[in-house]
């Protein structure tokens, strides 16, 4: 059953969140790796898109195999949803610099440094490539909802007062959207208290909070792929 809803944005810690959340034991934690390592999942994505999940049936449905979290897109963007299908869930928003989200959500939507699929690719990448082109049409509506009507997924989101205005849009309407006793508002650079605090766990004795994929590892990762090296992925993966 879920019991920790993400609500933040690709690009705000979400990789480090699944880490963490895993850690403290809400395991499995949904992730957009989740889609590209198990590419029926796309099917689950592609029916919320057309609006076919409604109930908590449905998302019981898509969280199947056990997921007791999620964070990061495509899960997160239905924030609103699974809060109401899963009113005992609470609820984390991860959030940072608007100004700093910026260049690395730029970098992602935008394609920047990712290779382009070809014959010479390793067969995993080029499943890895044929999954997130099934995922377009889900992809395209939650970066619409962002960016507006006319973004399609690879075209840069435009200049930086845009960027950062659908951020600070995000934030705002989840914070007004959940009642306070519910939702955490969460920089990953706050570490473990804040977050155990909140989900009432103990933190874990003698571990530093676990800080992955940032914009350099993500760029090492897509050089890598373009000599058809796919290690550093999942972690390494774009939506991070």
């Amino acid at each position: 059953m879920m019991k920790v809803i993400g609500a933040g944005l690709p690009r705000t810690g979400t990789t480090s969140m699944k880490a963490a959340l895993e850690r403290l034991g809400f395991t499995p934690c949904y992730h957009m790796v989740e889609v590209m390592t198990h590419p029926g999942h796309v099917d689950h994505w592609l029916e919320a898109t057309a609006g076919k999940v409604r109930t908590r049936e449905d998302w019981d449905r898509v969280f199947e195999d056990g997921y007791q979290a999620e964070v990061d897109w495509p899960a997160s963007f239905y924030w609103r949803e699974l809060a109401d299908a899963y009113p005992e869930a609470k609820v984390i928003l991860t959030v940072r610099d608007p100004h700093k989200w910026d260049p690395s959500i730029r970098m992602l939507l935008s394609g920047e440094n990712r290779p382009a699929p070809s014959d010479e690719m390793p067969e995993q990448i080029r499943q890895l490539f044929t999954t997130m082109q099934r995922m377009r049409p889900a992809l395209d509506q939650m970066g619409r909802s962002l960016f507006g009507p006319d973004w399609t997924f690879g075209n840069d989101p435009g200049d930086e007062d845009l960027v950062v205005a659908a951020f600070n849009r995000h934030s705002e309407t989840v914070k007004q959207s959940i009642p306070a006793d519910r939702l955490l508002v969460f920089d990953v650079r706050e570490g473990w208290e804040p977050l155990c605090a909140f989900l009432g766990v103990d933190v874990p004795a003698g571990e530093p909070f676990p800080h992955l994929n940032d914009a350099e590892s993500m760029r090492q990762a897509f050089e890598r792929m373009k000599a058809g090296d796919m290690s550093g992925f999942p972690l390494g993966r774009p939506g991070g």
